[in-house]
């Protein structure tokens, strides 16, 4: 059998799962689309500790991506202010300036850093946070981006506004990648056209993912697979955290996801061809205030009602005393980057892939009602058409795990 691209990247992700027992001919009659978990990825980079910050850049410049009110300092101004440094406990501190008064018209001081090195499709990203910043017009996030915007796609991994309850997730693209929700997400899916203002989006449903309720649980851990098969992010609250996770973080050893379960957000290859939409992607840490989705008219007055006299998010918030941002911080133990460890084959259509048999959450949402979410300039490019073939691939997969099972 001569095997296309997509069929090696097949080749290399169903003996694993076959001979695991995630993949069935039953699981594969009912989700036709499953998602992969490697059996194992490899560290390759370590942002922890004293060392934690060598290896970013910092932006230097004012937030001309998001129109927020703040001035994101560089590496001198962020170490200077005090806007950056690791606590006695060994953690990454990134805060907004809490200490001193804007007057009206000034911004106040933020850091965004991104990291100096781009990680390529076959990547995974864990990062445990003990507090997030919060509060009324904050806006936090943890992303990634390619080189131009939307050309090579984003990644939200980390985002809210002002006092929403749950963290939310997102891709943007350009037009063509779209967001067919799996049987496997336990996110509560939105937006589904990847390259609107908004992006695709996925609200997180498990509690104490955001605000307070994430720093009085002790924080948790966030992970995302940058894969062929898709894209998917998941969220453990501290009590909540895999063995395999904890255990790689302390020996710094390759990580196995097979006792992950299924993720808060799952954006499958089938309808949005991975390596089409994104390329090499730097992770970036920021804060930003009001701008235009957590100062938003909209946004704003459902998510931080009567927070000040004028009603407006910059003026009552940014200008004046500082001490209303105490919270507005990221207290990070690491961010680790690892790799499957080889070049990652590229899809013409959709790779198939397996997790573990979805569980039944016991957990109700907490805070699920979506703000009309706004993000800067629409995504524009020409129409891309999706790849004809998944019919012929499905056959082809059902005969190869057959073939699999017999083994």
């Amino acid at each position: 059998l001569a095997l296309t691209t997509d069929l090696r990247a097949l080749a290399v992700h169903l003996p694993y799962a076959a001979r695991s027992g995630y993949i069935t001919p039953t699981r594969l009659a009912q989700d036709p689309y499953p998602l992969v978990l490697f059996a194992g990825y490899d560290l390759v980079k370590d942002y922890s500790g004293q060392p934690f910050f060598d290896e970013w850049d910092f932006y230097g410049a004012y937030d001309n991506l998001t129109l927020g009110d703040v001035v994101w300092l560089d590496v001198d101004q962020a170490y200077g202010q005090g806007l950056v440094y690791v606590n006695t406990v060994g953690n990454a501190i990134l805060k907004v300036d809490n200490e001193h008064s804007v007057a009206f018209g000034q911004k106040r001081a933020s850091v965004r850093i991104s990291t100096k090195a781009s990680y390529a499709v076959g990547s995974l990203w864990i990062t445990d946070m003990v507090h997030i910043p919060y509060g009324c017009s904050v806006w936090p996030a943890f992303w990634t981006t390619g080189p131009t915007w939307p050309n090579d796609g984003e990644i939200d991994i980390v985002e809210g506004i002002n006092l929403m309850n749950n963290n939310v997730m997102a891709l943007h693209t350009l037009p063509g990648c779209m967001h067919s929700t799996p049987l496997n997400q336990m996110g509560i899916s939105g937006e589904l056209d990847c390259s609107t203002p908004t992006g695709c989006i996925v609200t997180e449903t498990k509690p104490n993912s955001y605000r307070e309720g994430f720093a009085a649980a002790g924080g948790g851990v966030f992970a995302t697979q940058f894969d062929v098969a898709g894209i998917s992010i998941w969220f453990w609250s501290r009590p909540n955290i895999p063995l395999s996770i904890t255990t790689a973080a302390t020996s710094k050893s390759s990580i196995d996801m097979s006792d992950w379960g299924p993720p808060s957000a799952s954006f499958p290859a089938t309808t949005c061809n991975i390596t089409q939409f994104f390329s090499p992607q730097k992770l970036v840490l920021d804060i930003t205030l009001c701008g235009n989705w957590a100062g938003g008219p909209v946004a704003y007055s459902q998510t931080c009602p009567d927070s000040g006299p004028t009603g407006t998010c910059y003026n009552d918030n940014v200008v004046g005393p500082g001490d209303r941002f105490d919270n507005a911080y990221f207290e990070i133990q690491y961010v680790h980057a690892y790799t499957t460890g080889g070049v990652a084959p590229t899809p013409t259509a959709a790779a198939v892939a397996v997790t573990p048999p979805k569980t039944t959450s016991t957990q109700s949402p907490i805070g699920t009602n979506q703000s009309s979410l706004f993000y800067p300039g629409g995504a524009v490019g020409l129409h891309m058409e999706r790849v004809a073939g998944i019919g012929l691939l499905s056959m082809l997969v059902g005969a190869m795990v057959g073939c699999l099972l017999c083994l």
